[in-house]
């Protein structure tokens, strides 16, 4: 485990180029990745709402099973974590007792949004928005609520699918202004608005290439030319893998067997070998011998 903090880690990884950020709803998502090379993963909110508690992400899920699942992760893992904490489950206070348990949770780096409660995906219609100086409270608590300065504070405007683009932009420069390290801008149409928003905030910024919504599928170069910090690919996998456990079930329903589907297993040995097996077994022998 190296001597740095999961949040100089995930800073440091955006020093010096874009990285990709897979959404990793799990711990087994997250190793995988890690064996994968990635810099960091992601867990979301929507992935954790409809993966693991098959509800809509309209801020169902609570902080204490957050940070729980924050803890399954990161306890499994060495590179960065980046939590998505949804709305901060209340007001400022309650905003930095979240950002409390995060960091006490292994968590690199805490993803705030501007909308109300109740809270929608970000690229659906219906949101509805705090004002600024609310949320510029709630990056103030969330800000000094931090015990080690490198966790990185990551505030989120959904004012462009709610209002306009330069809402959106005033919006995240305030945030910055109120504490923010980062900003992630919801929803954005174009790539010249990721352009010009890249032009009009200083400060580094994540890109959301979620599938299915309002943004384009930008290339990592094409958001590395732009001068975005982070690629983020919150609910991919989990996609992936629901289309394939579809098509798993089926198919064992009309064969009657999975016999046919072998080759595209993981196998257990490599199971085993991701989940460090081996050396369970063995503190098992030197434990009960």
């Amino acid at each position: 485990m190296s001597d740095s903090t999961p949040g100089q880690r995930l800073r440091e990884a955006v020093r010096d180029h874009t990285i990709q950020v897979p959404g990793a709803p799990n711990a087994l998502v997250a190793r995988l990745a890690e064996r994968c090379d990635y810099p960091a993963v992601y867990l979301s909110g929507a992935a954790l709402s409809a993966g693991v508690l098959a509800v809509p992400d309209v801020g169902l899920f609570s902080r204490d099973e957050l940070v729980q699942q924050t803890r399954y992760i990161t306890r499994r893992i060495e590179i960065p974590l980046i939590v998505d904490a949804d709305t901060g489950f209340g007001d400022a206070m309650d905003t930095a007792a979240t950002v409390t348990a995060l960091e006490e949770a292994g968590a690199a780096a805490v993803q705030l949004e501007d909308q109300e409660l109740p809270k929608r995906c970000g690229h659906l219609s219906g949101k509805t928005l705090v004002t600024a100086d609310e949320m510029c409270d709630k990056l103030g608590a969330a800000v000094a609520a931090r015990n080690d300065d490198s966790l990185v504070i990551v505030a989120r405007t959904d004012a462009r699918g709610v209002t306009d683009f330069n809402d959106a932009v005033a919006r995240a420069n305030a945030y910055v202004e109120a504490g923010a390290d980062w900003i992630f801008a919801e929803a954005l149409t174009t790539r010249d608005e990721f352009a010009r928003f890249a032009e009009a905030v200083d400060v580094p910024l994540i890109a959301n290439m979620t599938e299915f919504g309002k943004s384009p599928l930008l290339t990592l170069d094409a958001l590395a030319e732009l001068g975005y910090a982070a690629a983020l690919y919150p609910v991919t996998l989990l996609r992936i893998a629901m289309k394939a456990i579809e098509a798993a079930l089926e198919l064992i329903g009309d064969e009657g067997s999975q016999s046919s589907m072998l080759d595209l297993m993981q196998t257990r040995e490599e199971l085993y070998e991701l989940i460090d097996y081996e050396d369970f077994e063995s503190q098992d022998r030197a434990y009960f011998s």
